[in-house]
């Protein structure tokens, strides 16, 4: 029996087994082997948890951890909100699937997962933090994104979590099971071995991104990042206006936005009741389409093709909701995107200026900012108004990048290229006088010093080996 196969029981099995090779890949006839060692992390015990019992021990053990990686696998093309079909976890020292279908209720796991003295660890957990929040009423406390960290110090964004473990820990994932349907059972052995290589690298991930930003001074950044992160995830789920996302509005008169509010309202309460995606049940267009109708009566409303079975009725009266509003309570209008040719321009350079800087401070620069950011930026600066309240103009980004645009657009500084084969070109001199610039010093052609901070492809350090 290979040493493989004499490690590695059957994955389907609930209970607690561990890794004991520590050496990959293993000989085959007529090849070379090269032989690495594996990362601490892919070493660390694991236990499939589906019992009551197993849950009770696995929580005991996550509740003693200050620290721990967090992601779910779930469902969520068929119904409301997503359907919880699996829940992995790393504690530094042992790795657990938890099947929540079998191990009974996971109130006490998510009051571990909440307790503010822990940091949770995820990528890109938007779904997971939702998910927690449905649960429980709150989200995770300390959550660290990974994918967020990794913007802050270098890398691009969004990068995805395979492609961040390879360039930290040098260890090449497979990812093979993004469209399995994690509610049937028994899950099958590749199943379980990407449930755990989901959380398995998260917290030397974790360790490494945190010391980059240690000593890039950004773990201030990194934790008003989170936050605002959070409060937009959540946000999805409590705020009032989601129904201005309904493409297709554009066209409409305050009186047409109003059907469109109330008859998404209704929706949005259908589809909970029932269960299902509310775009299932009625599709945004048929909304618009009824908003610009504006029906009176049931045979005006059932000449549409499409319209749940059953539910006309409930749609008229909340077209009719929508038309006795007085004026004062429709809807505003969204404010169109039909800037000159002089604001998309300006706005465009300050694009071309913030990539420059975000390569030079090692930056993500869309993570920065968004090309509707720097056009709003530019539109106050041109028409005298104050700066709008964005993400571009608070925090970090308030002390660290704008006024380093605002320099550029309000023409204190000039712009010259001076290294047309780098990352950043570009070189930031003072104007003297108006009509006049100074040349550049070799300060100014230097540009911002970079962080004293690895480049996002150094080989894994030893202690994470």
């Amino acid at each position: 029996m290979s040493p493989s196969r004499a490690s590695r029981p059957d994955l389907t099995y609930p209970g607690r087994y561990t890794h004991h090779e520590g050496i990959w890949p293993f000989p085959v006839p007529g090849l070379l082997t090269m032989h690495r060692r594996l990362p601490k992390s892919a070493l660390l015990p694991e236990t499939l948890v589906t019992q009551p019992d197993q849950l009770t021990g696995c929580l005991d053990h996550l509740a003693r951890s200050p620290v721990l990686g967090f992601d779910t696998e779930f469902v969520g093309e068929d119904a409301y909100r997503p359907e919880l079909c699996l829940v992995q976890v790393a504690a530094p020292d042992h790795l657990f699937v938890i099947d929540p279908f079998s191990c009974g209720p996971l109130n006490r796991f998510w009051e571990v997962m909440t307790d503010p003295a822990r940091t949770v660890v995820v990528h890109a957990g938007r779904e997971d933090v939702r998910l927690c929040f449905f649960a429980a009423g709150k989200p995770p406390a300390g959550v660290f994104d990974v994918q967020l960290a990794a913007g802050l110090v270098g890398f691009s964004y969004p990068i995805g979590y395979a492609g961040l473990v390879q360039e930290l820990l040098g260890h090449r994932m497979s990812k093979g099971e993004t469209l399995t349907d994690w509610r049937r059972r028994p899950l099958l052995p590749a199943q379980m071995r990407y449930a755990f290589d989901d959380v398995r690298h998260l917290l030397p991930v974790w360790r490494r991104l945190t010391e980059r930003l240690r000593r890039a001074n950004r773990l201030d950044w990194a934790t008003e990042e989170f936050a605002g992160f959070i409060g937009k995830a959540i946000a999805d789920e409590t705020a009032t206006e989601r129904w201005r996302k309904v493409k297709g509005i554009g066209g409409l008169d305050r009186s047409g936005l109003a059907i469109v509010r109330e008859v998404y309202g209704w929706r949005d309460g259908f589809a909970r009741r029932v269960n299902r995606p509310p775009r299932m049940l009625l599709r945004d267009d048929l909304i618009v389409e009824i908003a610009r109708r504006g029906p009176t009566s049931l045979n005006d409303l059932q000449s549409l093709r499409g319209l749940p079975r059953g539910e006309p009725e409930a749609i008229l009266d909340a077209v009719h909701r929508a038309k006795a509003l007085p004026p004062t309570e429709l809807p505003d209008l969204e404010p169109r995107d039909n800037d000159p040719a002089h604001i998309v321009l300006l706005g465009n350079l300050l694009g071309v200026v913030l990539a420059d800087l975000c390569a030079r401070r090692k930056l993500a620069a869309n993570l920065v900012a968004s090309g509707q950011d720097l056009k709003a930026v530019v539109r106050a600066t041109a028409t005298g108004q104050a700066t709008p309240d964005l993400p571009l103009t608070r925090g970090w980004r308030a002390g660290a990048i704008l006024p380093e645009l605002l320099a550029v657009l309000h023409g204190a500084h000039a712009v010259r290229v001076v290294k047309p084969n780098s990352s950043a070109p570009l070189a930031y001199f003072p104007v003297s006088a108006p009509g006049t610039t100074s040349p550049p010093t070799p300060d100014d052609v230097a540009g911002d010093p970079e962080p004293d901070d690895p480049t996002p492809g150094e080989p894994p350090s030893t202690d994470e080996l």
